[in-house]
């Protein structure tokens, strides 16, 4: 290559590197303005007492051993464990089969991409109201529909805590689950013909095409989804605000709204961003697990 053209072709690479750094410094300014300083902010805030009112002073670690020793925070681990075990699989599982079903080019497919993907788009405080209204224990057409089926001992759904938790994950899978769908669906279109046509003919039925092909082939996209419904689920928050208070008795409260509580409610902003370390310590543990987990079941060829 003469020199004159390779000059020509390293000003280019200098032009297009200005060009993109163009673009990427409004996205980058966001990012930094809205996502690391605030968790940095936080960081710092959690090892000091602060009321909002007036100057922090420092806490050290007080904070963390009051996490540490308080009863209703272990609580609330709980309950977060339990909305997260039962709702992304649940949502996952009824995902996937959706888009099952759709890929098999039933009629009307587009209807109903769009009906299922609605939820997906409704304000989550409109869907939570409306739920609560439905799982009323008085006049809410859920035990309407219960006591016609026979059913004598109505659910207290909202009011109960057994109840309310499973109540709030069913409206969490109504809601998210359009978004699993449509990506279950991309990844199951992106899988080539071919392969169900050859498995065919060795005569492998419906059960091993789909345990064999269809299963590894989305593996990637069971990856990505798995990774967002994990983190979206440990960020619950406004269906518990709307639906529930975190009631009844802190049986539905999670760690966004027990951050919510005690930064904005009871104003101790030190403790409350002690909390948020803990959950953003968790979502980064429970990511880089399934990071490092990714390579005994994700298939990429």
């Amino acid at each position: 290559m003469s020199w004159p053209r390779a000059a020509t072709l390293s000003r280019l690479a200098r032009t297009e590197e200005r060009v993109a750094w163009l673009f990427l410094v409004p996205s980058l300014v966001l990012f930094v303005a809205f996502t690391a300083l605030p968790v940095v902010s936080a960081f710092f805030i959690s090892f000091t007492h602060w009321d909002l009112f007036n100057p922090p002073h420092l806490a050290w670690l007080d904070n963390y051993l009051t996490l540490w020793n308080d009863p209703i925070f272990r609580q609330v681990l709980g309950n977060t464990a339990y909305y997260v075990l039962a709702a992304v699989p649940l949502q996952m599982l009824l995902g996937l089969l959706c888009a099952l079903g759709l890929n098999r080019g039933v009629p009307g497919q587009t209807f109903f991409r769009v009906v299922y993907f609605l939820p997906v788009v409704t304000s989550t405080v409109a869907a939570g109201l409306v739920w609560a209204w439905l799982f009323n224990s008085n006049f809410g057409l859920i035990n309407m529909g219960l006591s016609l089926f026979g059913v004598t001992e109505l659910p207290k759904w909202l009011v109960s805590s057994r109840w309310a938790m499973p109540a709030v994950i069913v409206v969490s899978v109504w809601q998210g689950l359009g978004y699993a769908m449509v990506l279950f669906l991309a990844g199951l279109q992106n899988i080539r013909p071919e392969l169900y046509e050859a498995a065919a003919i060795d005569g492998a039925t419906g059960a091993r095409r789909l345990w064999h092909i269809t299963l590894p082939l989305l593996s990637p996209m069971t990856f990505f989804v798995f990774i967002i419904s994990i983190i979206g689920s440990f960020q619950i928050f406004e269906l518990v605000f709307v639906m529930t208070k975190a009631g009844p008795a802190n049986a539905t409260n999670t760690l966004v709204f027990y951050i919510y509580q005690n930064g904005f409610m009871f104003y101790q902003m030190g403790y409350a961003s002690a909390a948020a370390m803990v959950l953003f310590l968790i979502v980064l543990v429970a990511t880089l697990i399934q990071y490092r987990l990714q390579d005994r079941w994700v298939h990429y060829d």
